[in-house]
């Protein structure tokens, strides 16, 4: 008990040093950290986000690994990032076989070395109400959107814990912090992953490893063409967002070590809202005026033809 004595004031003091730490940093960020001359890993490379996340981290220097599952796609990439002058690697990864996934990462530790930056941004989203769905679709989506992160921060994770550098970064979604009907498998791998990514930063605290960071991205609808009927009732409000911008912001989240990256900044305060003091019924009235969500995706995605991020 008489430790109790010193150990609650403390812990208010630092809880009030924690808070104004905070507020010092709304106004005077972290410095960005410098990639240049290292190994980033990104998985889903071949189109969209991954695709503009490589020719980003290129312009800064650093040295890409191109994994998808789409060999075509990923050699595009490959080629626009060689012409900024970067070095690149490909390699055709599916990433819902761990096999797969253990066999590539060793080639790449062979052939390249160890990775700096993983960045899981590989995902699919089909756009349907739940029970359109075939059982198929969901298991590929759950296998493609959090099991993978399962595969390759397995690989990965080792080296960066024993030399005490590295950084995981977790492409999840608005949709891992509120569910969105025509996503509830969606939502509910990106609730897994901003879940994941939460318990294994406190895994690496725990360790007392203080140079391996974690990143959760959670991105508002994107033009990536994933989703292509957003349903808003002030589209103004937060438009459908370009993928320049949203990968600037990813960028400068991980280069800050940023543990949260929210896109835009403003949807943090939506998510301030659905917590135990808003009644449930308040959240549903809110949704109801703001007229949230997506509307049923095309034809092709109706008859089982993904849409990859």
């Amino acid at each position: 008990m008489l430790e109790l004595v010193w150990e609650i004031p403390l812990l208010f003091l630092r809880i009030a040093l924690a808070y104004v730490e905070s507020l010092f940093r709304l106004f005077v960020p972290p410095g960005r950290k410098s990639v240049d001359g290292q190994v980033v890993l990104i998985t889903g490379a071949g189109h969209g986000i991954g695709r503009c996340l490589a020719i980003k981290f290129a312009k800064l220097g650093a040295h890409l690994v191109l994994w998808d599952i789409n060999e075509t796609g990923n050699e595009e990439t490959a080629a626009e990032v060689r012409g900024i002058g970067a070095d690149v690697s490909t390699y055709t990864v599916d990433v819902t076989k761990k096999e797969d996934v253990r066999s590539v990462a060793e080639r790449v530790k062979e052939e390249v070395g160890d990775v700096d930056i993983l960045v899981n941004n590989a995902g699919i989203l089909h756009g349907l109400e739940l029970l359109r769905l075939s059982d198929s679709q969901i298991e590929r989506l759950m296998n493609v959107n959090i099991m993978a992160h399962f595969w390759t921060v397995r690989a990965f994770l080792p080296a960066m814990l024993e030399r005490q550098h590295g950084h995981v970064v977790s492409i999840a979604a608005a949709a891992g912090k509120c569910g969105i009907g025509k996503l509830v498998d969606y939502s509910a791998s990106k609730f897994a992953v901003v879940g994941f990514t939460e318990a294994l930063a406190i895994e690496i605290r725990e360790m007392k490893i203080s140079g391996v960071y974690t990143t959760t991205v959670l991105p508002y609808f994107v033009d990536t063409g994933m989703t292509k009927h957003p349903r808003m009732r002030f589209p103004r409000l937060h438009p459908v967002m370009k993928t320049e911008y949203v990968v600037s912001e990813i960028i400068d989240g991980v280069l800050r070590n940023r543990v949260e990256v929210t896109i835009p900044g403003s949807l943090k305060y939506g998510f301030a809202i659905n917590n135990p003091f808003v009644p449930r019924k308040v959240l549903l009235l809110l949704e109801d005026f703001l007229n949230f969500g997506i509307y049923a995706q095309d034809k092709d995605l109706a008859e089982g033809k993904d849409k990859d991020a």
